[in-house]
């Protein structure tokens, strides 16, 4: 065990497979130019809709189990070289997130054996920690990731998540009425749904001594996290947003900075009505008054919502933005709904001015998780 700290982890690494590519820098350029990742994806099933986000390697006929396994053990490879650590090293713990991984679709095992299976072929010693928390999931690593390091239980955590489309998954959310008949417009008064999409991410998270000691990169640092649960329902949120907003200001509280503070927000901006709605709402009670107040973001449009993969997707493109000063734009959202006071980054890119930024995620079962980012000098 390692000296307990206060201070906020650092990130070191970040690495995705996501449906426009691989290369951090790569994909990034592609979601500011507006690119998109959702196809038609035939299903032998009658669907809500064909369109899917997908990514190109693991290939799409294998079995959903052994993508899953294959796209986690690939990116959190990617993740750390990008750090600068070897795969075994021993020092490292592994939090991994995702929503049923394979297990819808007749996997063997238990909920968590696809996590167990790709740290095995990644060679990695140590057994991984894993999250089942539906589309929070990635993000609620990240969080037990950064507490695992403030507790000194270890110096530095590869932490995210990986989900990938299923046969299962695509019925399930054509039956619950969640998944659009079109595309996914998070955010616009037209919106009618989400669009299932894939990938992988992971950040490695690290204290600032263990980084300074090995002269690691910092890319920025993860200031604060919060989650809360509204035990609404199985699908539905609580429509008065007061568990987001609890979760937010949890995460402030923990990072010491205030709403007034944060300049851009990646919203989970799911595309369905209610959930949009919600989540409009909740950020609209925190950050109304503030002049000029956050810039929202989403990216649901162009890499489709990967399910427990999300958080760690957009906590990356929090960071990526921050180091830029730029948002992608919201794709599909051309009516912005009334109750949404921030502005939203709608038409193009935009740039933005400020070191702190937020990425929150809302998942099934009203897992709301929020994590703070700032950037480095």
């Amino acid at each position: 065990m390692t000296t307990r700290s206060s201070a906020p982890p650092v990130v070191t690494g970040m690495a995705w497979t996501t449906p426009l590519g691989t290369g951090l820098d790569d994909v990034w350029a592609v979601l500011l130019a507006g690119g998109c990742g959702v196809r038609p994806v035939p299903s032998r099933h009658a669907l809500r809709t064909t369109a899917a986000a997908m990514v190109a390697a693991p290939p799409a006929p294998d079995p959903p189990a052994e993508r899953q396994i294959t796209l986690t053990a690939s990116t959190l490879e990617s993740a750390f070289a990008h750090a600068g650590l070897t795969v075994g090293d021993p020092r490292v713990m592994v939090v991994l997130g995702s929503s049923y991984a394979g297990n819808l679709d007749g996997a063997e095992g238990t909920v968590d054996s696809w996590a167990t299976s790709a740290v095995e072929r990644l060679g990695h010693p140590n057994p991984p920690v894993t999250v089942a928390t539906a589309c929070s999931a990635g993000s609620d690593a990240l969080l037990i990731g950064a507490e695992l390091i403030r507790a000194g239980i270890c110096d530095m955590c590869v932490c995210g998540g990986a989900d990938v489309v299923t046969p299962a998954k695509r019925l399930g959310h054509s039956a619950l009425g969640t998944m659009s008949t079109g595309e996914l417009r998070a955010f616009d008064q037209h919106r009618d749904g989400m669009v299932l999409g894939e990938g992988a991410a992971f950040v490695v998270l690290e204290s600032e001594s263990s980084a300074a000691a090995r002269s690691a990169t910092v890319h920025a640092r993860l200031a604060g996290a919060g989650s809360a649960n509204d035990a609404s329902g199985l699908t539905s949120p609580d429509e008065s947003g007061d568990s987001i907003v609890l979760a937010v200001d949890r995460a402030l509280r923990g990072s010491g900075l205030t709403p007034a503070d944060i300049a851009v927000v990646s919203a989970h901006g799911s595309g369905t009505s209610m959930n949009d709605t919600t989540e409009a709402t909740a950020l609209s009670r925190i950050f109304t008054g503030l002049p000029p107040g956050p810039l929202v973001f989403g990216t649901k449009g162009a890499l489709g919502h990967s399910l427990g993969a999300t958080g760690a997707i957009e906590a990356i493109t929090v960071i990526l933005a921050l180091r830029e000063g730029v948002v992608p734009p919201v794709l599909g959202l051309a009516e912005p709904i009334a109750v949404l006071v921030p502005e939203v980054a709608a038409g193009a890119a935009r740039p933005f001015r400020g070191a702190a930024g937020v990425s929150l995620t809302l998942g099934f079962g009203g897992f709301n998780t929020c994590l703070v980012f700032t950037g480095t000098p």
